[in-house]
């Protein structure tokens, strides 16, 4: 054995050695490490038989020999690089179906096939024998079609995953770049061995991509110990930032924007990265037409945004706006945006529930009050007049029994959307009951109040109800009273006191109006019978 070939031998066997001992030492650590180190520990595990199989190769002394550690070798070799592309893949978080990452296997299986059993075929080796100049172990060999096949399989695997790496460069965060750096080499180093080898640069019979295998494998064994390589990974940071179901986006101490994730595009589809470094409000107002609203803060902060989208559907967002800072240093703005479209049209949904009758669509007895409060509260404290009109649908019962409570909804119906179209945008109108409606006026006195009273039960009278069978009369009778500001008075007694001046005009005869006097004198307006 001359020194040249004892030297190929040693450093194959060097790369096995340790390529065995990366896929031991990751496999019984495999407990504190991430899911990705068992694709780690397979690629290992056959380049090492790659290379132990080259090594017993070149001991070989016949080609019976050769033939038989050849067909080990390519237990290991067709199928290290299609399983360290699915390493790079995995460590890069880009995911596939299993049945995509299985199908890479196929070629290299076929490949295994195709050598174990090329005796009978040629289709790997058209010859294969034997060096005569050289002699054992180098081999004579004349290539057939699917040892091309190989070839471009092999090569496309690692071309394929150096690129993913590549590509990924300015992506991964500096702590991660000595990683993505050991895996580039990793990668480039045999390529290039393997293309230098296929275009016959190479000495004749000797395979330097396991010769050279050492490199990789002190490389590998560096960023496991090193820049803890399985235990902390960018596909981490990455897959966390872009699995958030929020949209987020990440502005530099000048407010220019330097970062955002997936669920960011999906909300923004016009955001792109070719938008980095630019001033967020000009970035803001292409997405939007308008400069962000919020301003910069020195703590955190939370307010509601609404936007249109460009088919016209409006959508809500919750904004969260938190300061980035590094040590005293201000670094930047996180900004996280929560898509709230859905809670926010259910709470409106809710609150319509809570604050409006279901039939007539107007405030609930409920609403009424509480906003009624608030104007009765104003009124008194700035001494202005306050009036409310309560209102009865005359013989209700009798349109109830004489043609049932579904006509009798509508004529309910009927009465609040007549009422509605008379009534003015500041004035509170309200279902107190049954038949029963309150009206509440803000800054109008007893007069003003008869006057609009007087106006809502001439025009219910005028616009009777269309039936099926028959036009049906309404009308009303109406109790109108205002707050004269006394320290005792309340809102229960001024709504008291229009009931009294309602209870008066059915009395009397219905279909009219009656305003209750602040000195407890009841007197009436025009009435229609």
């Amino acid at each position: 054995m001359n020194l040249e070939l004892f030297t190929y031998i040693t450093l194959t066997c060097t790369s096995g050695v340790l390529n065995l001992f990366l896929s031991l030492y990751v496999f019984f650590k495999r407990h504190q490490y991430t899911s990705i180190a068992s694709l780690f520990i397979a690629y290992t595990l056959l380049i090492s038989i790659y290379c132990f199989g080259t090594a017993f190769g070149l001991m070989s002394e016949t080609l019976g020999e050769i033939k038989f550690w050849t067909v080990i070798l390519y237990i290991g070799m067709p199928f290290s690089a299609p399983v360290g592309l699915l390493f790079v893949m995995q460590y890069l978080g880009i995911n596939a179906l299993k049945k995509r990452y299985l199908s890479l296997l196929i070629i290299p299986l076929v490949t295994f096939l195709m050598v174990a059993t090329n005796d009978f075929h040629q289709l790997y080796y058209r010859v294969y024998e034997v060096d005569p100049v050289l002699g054992a172990p180098y081999v004579y060999q004349e290539v057939g079609i699917w040892y091309l096949v190989h070839g471009i399989t092999t090569f496309s695997s690692m071309f394929v995953a150096l690129y993913l790496l590549m590509s990924h460069w300015r992506d991964i965060d500096r702590e991660y770049r000595q990683q993505l750096a050991a895996l580039m080499l990793g990668q480039f180093i045999p390529m290039v061995t393997a293309f230098i080898y296929l275009i016959g640069l190479t000495p004749p019979g000797i395979d330097p991509v396991p010769v050279i295998m050492w490199v990789s494998s002190i490389l590998y064994l560096w960023a496991i110990g090193y820049s803890r390589l399985f235990r902390i990974m960018p596909i981490a940071k990455t897959t966390i930032f872009n699995s958030i179901n929020d949209g987020v986006i990440v502005l530099d101490s000048s407010r220019r924007l330097i970062e955002y994730n997936q669920t960011t595009e999906q909300m923004f589809p016009q955001l792109t990265k070719a938008m980095f470094g630019h001033e967020f409000n000009i970035v803001w107002k292409q997405l939007a037409g308008e400069p962000f609203p919020f301003q910069a803060a020195e703590t955190a902060a939370q307010q509601e945004l609404q936007l249109s989208g460009a088919d016209g559907h409006s959508f809500t967002y919750q904004v969260r706006s938190t300061p980035l800072h590094h040590g005293l240093h201000h670094k930047g703005q996180l900004l996280i945006f929560t898509d709230i479209t859905e809670v926010k049209v259910l709470q409106l949904k809710l609150e319509h529930l809570a604050y409006y009758d279901e039939l007539t669509q107007i405030y609930n007895r409920r609403a009424f009050f509480e906003h009624c409060k608030q104007h009765y509260t104003e009124a008194v404290e700035r001494s202005l007049p306050m009036t409310v009109i309560l209102m009865d649908i005359d013989h209700f019962k009798k349109v109830n029994d004489t043609y049932g409570h579904a006509v009798g909804d509508m004529v309910l119906k009927h009465m609040a959307d007549q009422c509605k179209g008379k009534l003015g945008g500041d004035q509170l109108f309200g279902r107190y009951g049954g038949e029963e409606f309150v009206l509440a006026l803000k800054n109008q006195d007893l007069n003003e109040g008869m006057k609009l009273a007087e106006s809502l039960r001439q025009h219910i009278e005028n616009h009777p109800f269309q039936t099926e069978e028959t036009l049906l009369s309404i009308t009303l009778s109406l109790g109108v009273a205002t707050a004269t500001h006394l320290s005792d008075e309340s809102l229960f007694q001024l709504l008291n006191q229009a009931d009294k001046a309602l209870y008066e005009a059915k009395r009397t005869g219905r279909n009219k109006v009656i305003a209750y006097h602040e000195e407890d004198r009841i007197f009436g307006t025009k009435s229609g019978t």
